[in-house]
């Protein structure tokens, strides 16, 4: 069984109740309380007590035999944006009077144990915190208490907030302790009790499986929880902290207009992850959507919107879709004219975009990375940064290794898989969609390796890779052709493995299904040494990277970790006590998560926004993603080992470092992530192991299995496969080692490097705007294709406000806030409280700094071609640390932005 993990301290309760300003202590005599108190105070061993009745308050000598200790409570509340609390006019001026008079935080230290006598809870002790100091960064409250020995052990704080405006609390300490400081950690908005009287419960640093709560928090540690889960009625008001399931059903606005109606995500017809429940009210002309606003809830503790820097991401990401982007819409006159020129996406680098006189420099002040204020001229230039890639070779996107090479070490190195099994076929209705028999045949493969192998040598000794977006992407292809100004395709793209371990593209093959009347179109378009045919594989490029950018996006990116760890969290703090150890060890993981997602539902994947004005399907975009999820996800997947081994990167190997071998050896995500994995793992397994000795004591943890059944049934209760039994310290640890490694590892691998590879937008466009040339050709579409085949690919391209409003989004996405949480670097104060969990995470700290000398030491290695080379950007998305700013190096705890 489990040592007891509880310390033992000194702890007390109230000294004195009073009614009126005056005490009686005997002979007639009256003497003010305030005297009586100080008296009281200079002794740890009291001489007297005090009564109360309905008529007197009166001392009585009383046994000296209890033990008093002083403890000094300070409450550190952190300093808003605008000032202190934010809060002006004439409720500041009356919480300024109560700070001063000491009237403004009522703190109450609650017992972790029991009354022995009574088996009750003991009296809280209670006492009004006085603020003694502020600075610009925090304040700080402070009360003494005086604590009787009988009251034992500290187990909570209550706080009770009596400005009238929410308070941001860092933490508590409480000093005089014999045992040492009792540490609080709040991190946390208070509600004033105007509007809400119940207190704010805070649990000391200690961690508590539940069969060994202490019995004087039972009963807070269950009403906690009942205040999270709510009731599931009625609309979501900013200073909640509720968490409750809903669908996707507000990413629409039916009541503006039928064509920026979408369908409600979740459910049998399309399966997809839960989000946080917000009670809207529905639309008037459809009856399962929800209204869309201005305010998107997000549990309280979730936005930390008025927090002084801790939303630099999330505040210029707003400000980038509520400014610049309807900035742009109003400098690009023509919203679907493309680039003339080669050189006019290169004067988006040197020369900028005039925005509107009316913005008068504000742009430039929230935006400094992106735009210039012209003082002079009264007006904003946009001016974007060169990205690196483009800055070290401006000619690498043009060319097929750097094409090949980016699959495994580019933007999204979650697509890339062996090709199994010959000849390639659809698994979709022939009758619907044409025959399923891929045009890239034997012949043409044997023909493009050139005598290296036979295709049943390439196919034995694992030599043949593929992107597949075929199958994905067909059924939506008549539904996007309908919309103007974009075009799809099914797609497969098949490489070679050559010796020196990097990929060579052999083939694209792009697929029309049958539509009015017209049968299947397919073609396979090759590298060749003709003008024609070397022009139209540039553009089966241009269509497969608009494929892969927009899968990316919509299912590497959006979906595998913002959309699916939103039901993680609600759960979480849903069935697991802020004092349960599992709790604590998620929730770096989990912060400023929610408030990203909603700011996504509300401009970034919702109806008409970012993505569907610029990604390839459109309107269709985030159904896109629920058929993924439907196809394609599973839990047990999101571990890397798991997901490289179901792509066939990878094979299962017991003598290797991971468990794994990689079919690639030098595969720049894989190696490093496996690296990034090890470490997370055995950090994981070292916290459980202490907390969960034996399976026994997770079968018997209702709270912990009441988590995983409800985050499998509900969150995610599309999704009936893939799911691991919840019973032994091994189970716990690889759900716990995926649900910190899609946050962090697989999070910075698709996130921090977009600008750095699509901010040069040829590289990765996120739209092909126009079908290829080859597909049901006019005489008039051929010739001018002959004729000018550079502006074919323009056309191709994003549009110009497509382009800049996709690159402006990217360069936020990809930055670093300054006081970005890194993984491994800050330790918890739970975890710094205990010796065994601190010493496991100065294990884990180190592990990740090693990794960042294996990174470097990799990317110097000159044998390793897919992260060396002229020109090549080197590999450094999993390098734990960075400095702010687009780096495309870091790895957050979290999916903070």
């Amino acid at each position: 069984m489990l040592k007891s993990r509880v310390p033992q301290s000194l702890s007390g309760q109230t000294l004195f109740s009073w009614q009126k300003p005056f005490v009686s202590v005997g002979e007639g005599r009256r003497i003010p309380f305030c005297s009586l108190q100080k008296q009281a105070f200079r002794t740890k061993r009291n001489t007297f007590r005090v009564c109360c009745s309905p008529n007197n308050v009166r001392a009585i000598a009383k046994s000296p035999a209890s033990e008093e200790t002083r403890v000094k409570a300070v409450a550190t509340v952190q300093v808003t944006v605008g000032g202190f609390l934010s809060n002006l006019g004439l409720t500041r001026g009356l919480d300024d009077i109560t700070d001063v008079l000491g009237k403004s935080i009522r703190l109450e230290l609650v017992a972790a144990e029991l009354n022995p006598k009574t088996g009750f809870e003991k009296e809280n002790l209670k006492g009004y915190a006085k603020r003694i100091n502020q600075d610009e960064i925090e304040v700080k409250y402070e009360f003494d208490f005086a604590v009787p020995e009988e009251f034992g052990e500290i187990g909570a704080v209550l706080v009770e907030n009596e400005h009238h405006k929410e308070m941001y609390f860092k933490n508590i300490t409480l000093d005089g302790f014999p045992n040492g400081t009792i540490n609080v950690t709040c991190n946390s908005w208070v509600h004033p009790k105007f509007d809400n009287p119940e207190k704010r419960v805070f649990f000391t640093n200690k961690s508590y499986l539940p069969f060994e709560t202490p019995g004087g928090v039972k009963k807070i540690r269950e009403k906690e929880l009942t205040v999270l889960r709510g009731d599931g009625k009625g609309e979501r008001k900013t200073r909640e902290r509720i968490y409750d399931y809903d669908v996707y059903n507000d990413l629409g606005d039916p009541d503006s207009s039928s064509e920026s109606a979408r369908p409600v995500l979740g459910g049998k017809d399309y399966p997809y992850p839960r989000r946080c429940r917000t009670g809207r009210p529905k639309t008037k002309k459809d009856p399962f959507s929800e209204s869309t606003s201005t305010m998107v809830y997000v549990p309280r503790d979730e936005a930390f919107s008025e927090v002084k820097s801790l939303t630099f991401s999330a505040k210029t990401v707003y400000s980038v879709l509520h400014a610049l982007v309807p900035a742009l819409e109003g400098s690009i006159i023509d919203r679907e004219a493309g680039f003339p020129f080669f050189t006019a996406i290169d004067s988006l680098f040197n020369e900028g975009i005039d925005l509107p006189v009316k913005t008068k420099g504000t742009l430039g002040n929230i935006l400094p990375r992106l735009v210039e204020a012209i003082t002079d001229a009264e007006k904003d230039v946009l001016c974007f940064e060169i990205p690196e890639m483009f800055e070290r070779d401006k000619f690498s996107w043009f060319r097929d290794e750097e094409f090949s090479r980016q699959t495994l070490a580019g933007l999204n190195p979650y697509s890339i898989e062996l090709v199994k099994e010959w000849p390639l076929k659809s698994k979709l209705d022939p009758n619907e969609y044409g025959p399923p028999d891929s045009a890239i045949t034997k012949e043409l493969v044997e023909l493009e390796i050139r005598g290296f192998m036979t295709l049943e040598e390439a196919l034995k000794q694992k030599k043949l890779f593929m992107l597949d977006y075929h199958d994905l992407l067909l059924p939506f292809v008549n539904k996007v052709r309908e919309i103007k100004g974009t075009t799809l395709h099914g797609s497969r793209t098949v490489f070679f493995l050559t010796p020196v371990g990097t990929l060579r593209p052999l083939a694209i093959e792009l697929t029309r299904p049958p539509s009015n009347g017209k049968a299947q179109w397919k073609q396979v378009f090759t590298p060749t040494w003709d003008a024609t045919g070397a022009w139209l594989w540039k553009l089966a490029k241009a269509h497969v990277l608009a494929h892969d950018s927009g899968y990316h996006q919509l299912v590497s990116h959006w979906l595998r970790t913002h959309c699916a760890t939103e039901p993680y969290i609600i759960a979480t703090n849903r069935q697991l006590s802020a004092m349960h150890p599992i709790y604590r060890l998620l929730h770096p993981h989990w912060r400023y998560t929610m408030e990203i997602n909603a700011l996504a539902r509300e401009a970034l994947i919702n109806a008409n926004g970012i993505i569907e004005s610029s990604f390839t399907p459109s309107k269709y975009s985030v159904e896109l993603s629920s058929a993924a999820y439907d196809q394609q996800w599973r839990f047990d997947l999101q571990a890397l080992p798991a997901d490289l081994i179901s792509r066939g990167m990878a094979v299962e190997d017991p003598r290797a470092p991971h468990g794994v071998k990689l079919t690639i050896e030098d595969y720049p995500f894989a190696s490093d992530g496996l690296v990034l994995w090890g470490a997370i793992q055995q950090w994981v397994g070292d916290y459980v192991s202490h907390y969960y000795p034996e399976a026994s004591l997770i079968q018997s943890d209702q709270v912990l299995q009441a988590w995983g059944t409800e985050i499998r049934t509900v969150g995610h209760g599309d999704k009936k496969e893939g799911w691991p039994l919840l019973r032994t310290p091994e189970d716990l640890i690889g759900i716990l080692t995926i649900m910190i490694w899609v946050p962090s590892g697989h999070h910075a691998a698709v996130n921090f490097g977009q600008y750095t590879y699509a901010g040069y937008f040829p590289n990765r466009p996120t739209i092909a705007r126009t079908k290829m040339p080859t597909e049901d050709p006019s005489d008039e579409e051929w010739k001018s294709f002959e004729e000018r085949p550079e502006e074919a690919l323009l056309k191709c391209f994003p549009s110009q406000l497509q382009a800049t409003k996709i690159m402006a989004i990217l360069d936020v996405l990809s930055n670093h806030s300054p006081d970005e949480e890194y993984i491994g670097e800050g330790i918890e104060p739970s975890w710094d409280e205990n010796p065994m969990i601190k010493a496991a995470f100065e294990i884990f700290s180190g592990k990740l700094k090693e990794l960042e000398g294996i990174i470097d030491a990799r990317n110097a290695d000159k044998k390793l071609k897919n992260r060396t080379g002229a020109g090549v950007v080197p590999y450094q998305l999993l390098k734990p640390v960075s400095k702010p700013g687009v780096t495309a190096q870091g790895v957050p705890n979290s999916i903070s932005i």
